[in-house]
């Protein structure tokens, strides 16, 4: 599978897992009841998906103008980074709201599903790779991908 239909798969996929998972660890280290925790992990997934195709854009642009070309370990840190922190600043006060608590408390929230999906990202995508194949522009052989 290639091109937009395993990009459509990939982010349907991905988003209906991380409802599910985010919600259970948000009614864990929140104590909030199950409702609160899944309606906090659909609202957190919809404002990553459009945080995720602003920022994209955003950065894509200001990759596009400089001198160098390409995407160092730096470049691919500083794009972690930025995607992350504009997440927190837009997550942050939603959880602080929804579940009444203090934006400091809601911040240590965020933190532990920020560490969480850099371990579920990385899980989903070896075993999205698995089961579907590489993409065509990283496998050795893009007749094995179809």
């Amino acid at each position: 599978m290639q091109g937009v239909k395993r990009r459509v798969v990939y982010v349907g996929l991905y988003e209906l897992v991380a409802i599910v998972l985010s919600a259970i660890l948000l009614k864990l280290i929140s104590n909030a009841d199950a409702v609160n925790s899944f309606g906090i992990a659909v609202v957190a997934s919809a404002i990553a998906i459009l945080w995720n195709l602003a920022f994209n854009y955003g950065f894509e642009l200001w990759e596009k103008h400089r001198k160098y070309q390409g995407r160092s370990l730096g470049i691919r840190v500083l794009h972690a980074v930025g995607f992350e922190g504009g997440l927190l600043i837009f997550l942050v006060p939603i959880i602080a709201w929804w579940l009444e608590v203090g934006l400091f408390q809601a911040l240590l929230m965020d933190l532990g599903l920020l560490v969480f999906f850099l371990f579920y990202t990385f899980t989903f995508n070896w075993v999205f790779d698995a089961v579907f194949g590489l993409p065509a522009a990283v496998s050795p052989d893009p007749m094995a991908c179809s």
